[in-house]
């Protein structure tokens, strides 16, 4: 930013809004969060409040962990895109319920900036879920696949 001399940028897509402005000492301050109905003609978008359940752990990464001990591990996301489960329409998914994978194989494609992305499991083991749609939009980190370790 202040190599451009910008003071502030926006930028809004579907669902998602980010607005970086150059605070005190040229330090960039940032907001993000999803657009809403309510807050869609706000230029102050902020991440909305998040509460977690009673009985809930603190640490949704604890919790995370702990799932992922009972055996099983999630192979997700590298980079925000659109899910898809194979390479064309007509052609076979990558990896359906109940296929075996190894570190390497191919179970699906992410489509970001017009470029098909390969995303190989990482893992061995069998997956026993889908956890995304076809053709749905995905978030860095976002689950795509339950797969039991072998």
């Amino acid at each position: 930013m202040k190599r451009s001399e910008l003071s502030e940028f926006a930028l809004e897509e579907e669902g998602f809004k980010i607005k970086i402005r150059r605070g005190q000492n040229g330090h960039p301050v940032v907001s993000a969060g999803p657009v809403s109905p309510s807050n869609h003609g706000s230029t102050d978008a902020a991440p909305p409040a998040s509460n977690p359940a009673p009985g809930a752990p603190l640490n949704p990464e604890a919790a995370q962990a702990k799932e992922e001990e009972a055996g099983f591990t999630f192979i997700k996301s590298p980079m925000v895109g659109t899910f898809y489960r194979s390479a064309s329409p007509e052609s076979k998914a990558f990896a359906d319920i109940d296929a075996k994978v190894v570190e390497n194989s191919v179970v699906c494609i992410i489509e970001a900036m017009k470029i098909m992305n390969e995303i190989q499991a990482e893992a061995k083991g069998v997956i026993v879920e889908v956890l995304v749609e076809n053709g749905q939009p995905v978030e860095y980190g976002q689950r795509l696949f339950k797969l039991k370790k072998d």
